[in-house]
């Protein structure tokens, strides 16, 4: 049986994710997680650069 290496539980199968550029294998409940943090960071990097009247692409 498979462990996730970011709860250490065991689960019957591992997702691939790509978090920060690499890809790692987790279980659905961490990817889910990654995900959703993965999201809240674009969405408050692209307020601030809004904020700061950026108009390009990074």
């Amino acid at each position: 049986m498979p462990t996730c290496k970011q709860c250490n539980n065991d689960v019957d199968e591992l997702k691939s994710v790509k978090v920060g550029g690499k890809t790692k294998k987790m279980c659905e409940d961490c990817a889910d997680r990654a995900a959703e943090e993965g999201a809240v960071a674009e969405e408050s990097e692209a307020v601030v650069q809004n904020m700061m009247g950026f108009k390009g692409r990074r």
